[in-house]
C-alpha cells in the first residue's frame, strides 16, 4: 500500500529491517565475449545495505509518466529516493511544486532555478518568488524491469 500516491508517483516506505540477500557472481560480467566462468555463483549481497545509505530518510517511488525518459527513467520504474541528500544542480529530485508532485532534474543557471524534464514533450519549469516549491527527496537509483 503506498505511503501516498499522485498522478506522477506512488511513494512507499523503505522497509530496511529485513535483509534481502541475493546471490551475485564472484567476478565481473563481460559485456563483450562470453566468459566460461558463468557457471560459478558463490557470493550474496544485501540490496538494502547496497541501495539504501540513510534508512530513516529513504523511500521508494513508482514512476507514472514519461517526462524523464531521456535520462533513462521510464513509466513503471521503481526509484530509491533519499530525503537527506542535498538537492543540488544536476540531481534528479521528487519535487512538490504548487500543490503537485513531479520528478525533474534540478538546474541552477546563475541566480535562476529550473526544474527540467528529460523529454521534449514537456516544458521546463522556472522557479520564481511566486512558486511554492519543496524538494521532497533526491533520486539515488532507478530500478527497471526488462
Amino acid at each position: 500500500m503506498p505511503y501516498f500516491n499522485t498522478n506522477t508517483l506512488d511513494i512507499y516506505f523503505a522497509l530496511t529491517e529485513t535483509e534481502l540477500e541475493v546471490q551475485t557472481l564472484s567476478f565481473s560480467i563481460s559485456a563483450g565475449f562470453p566468459s566460461p566462468a558463468l557457471d560459478f555463483v558463490d557470493l550474496s549481497i544485501d540490496l538494502n545495505k547496497h541501495l539504501i545509505k540513510h534508512p530513516a530518510a529513504t523511500f521508494y517511488g513508482r514512476v507514472k509518466g514519461e517526462s524523464m525518459k531521456n535520462v533513462g527513467i521510464y513509466d513503471g520504474d521503481l526509484l530509491v529516493i533519499d530525503k537527506s541528500i542535498k538537492p543540488v544542480h544536476g540531481k534528479i529530485a521528487v519535487c512538490y511544486i504548487n500543490g503537485e508532485f513531479t520528478l525533474k532534474q534540478i538546474k541552477l543557471d546563475g541566480k535562476e532555478y529550473w526544474l527540467m524534464p528529460a523529454n521534449e514533450k514537456y516544458s521546463p519549469i522556472k522557479i520564481d518568488e511566486h512558486t511554492e516549491l519543496n524538494i521532497w527527496g533526491v533520486v539515488t537509483y532507478s530500478i527497471k524491469a526488462f
